[in-house]
């Protein structure tokens, strides 16, 4: 039996602050071969509006550091200066699975979220033998994990909007349906980094097949206890930095259980 380790945040909203991220990162020091996730909306832009210079909170969260973080609806922008913006100062890998071009787009963002941010960060890697957006893959304790991302649709093709905009979202299990099944096969453990909201991460569990674990954000809920569905487990560890989620796996080969702990952060 492998003990994996996962601390889980989401929906920061900008309430990082410098002891905060001092406490996340003792706790991954402590927790050698540990990963650090978050399910998105770090940063403080809205969905129209970005910094020049970059989102602050990523120079934190890469002081940790995090391992990889789901686009959410914050880090996502319809053009690509925008969406540029947001998140260039990230070192880490941001995965959004669901996401595609559209016609007018320029070729960049797929290799944004895909290459430059996976390739930068030393323990996670893209898939060599698919082109998937939005995957990482980890080798923890001899154990494969890979984690793709999936973000709740801001625009859809069948939005008037997106004439306009240089990408759109397919819908979540839709992508999903299409990528589990060959993910599967290329690693021990899979597990979904998503903001759709605890709705949508129990229609993904109950519709997808294959998902050993599904790490959600968008709606600021907490679940303490892990939620099993169709043999699945969801954890929402909830927002603005008061928590932090510990989930332990103990894993073998065809069989793993779930312990979660949640940590009061904003209180360290």
């Amino acid at each position: 039996m492998t003990r994996l380790t996962i601390f889980h945040t989401s929906d920061i909203h900008n309430k990082l602050t410098s002891s905060l991220a001092n406490h996340l990162k003792d706790l991954k020091e402590n927790n050698p071969e540990c990963l650090m996730l978050d399910s998105g909306d770090a940063i403080w832009a809205g969905n129209l509006i970005w910094r020049p210079g970059g989102e602050p909170v990523f120079d934190l969260m890469n002081s940790v550091p995090y391992d990889a973080m789901c686009m959410g609806n914050r880090e996502f922008h319809f053009r690509t200066i925008g969406l540029r913006a947001k998140v260039f100062r990230s070192q880490f890998p941001i995965l959004s699975a669901n996401l595609r071009k559209a016609q007018e787009a320029l070729p960049d963002l797929l290799d944004l979220l895909k290459d430059t941010n996976i390739t930068r960060h030393p323990t996670a890697c893209k898939n060599q033998d698919e082109i998937i957006n939005g995957v990482a893959k980890f080798n923890v304790h001899n154990v494969s994990i890979i984690v793709f991302g999936l973000t709740v649709p801001c625009i859809t093709e069948q939005m008037l909007v997106k004439k306009i905009s240089n990408y759109y979202f397919e819908h979540p299990i839709n992508a999903a349906l299409e990528i589990v099944p060959k993910l599967r096969p290329r690693c021990d453990f899979l597990v979904a980094l998503t903001h759709i909201g605890i709705k949508g991460d129990r229609e993904l569990a109950s519709s997808v097949r294959g998902i050993d674990l599904i790490l959600g954000g968008h709606t600021h809920i907490v679940t303490s206890e892990p939620e099993w569905v169709s043999g699945t487990c969801i954890l929402h560890h909830g927002c603005h930095a008061n928590y932090v989620g510990r989930v332990d796996i103990d894993w073998k080969p065809g069989k793993f259980s779930i312990n979660n702990e949640l940590i009061p952060l904003a209180k360290a």
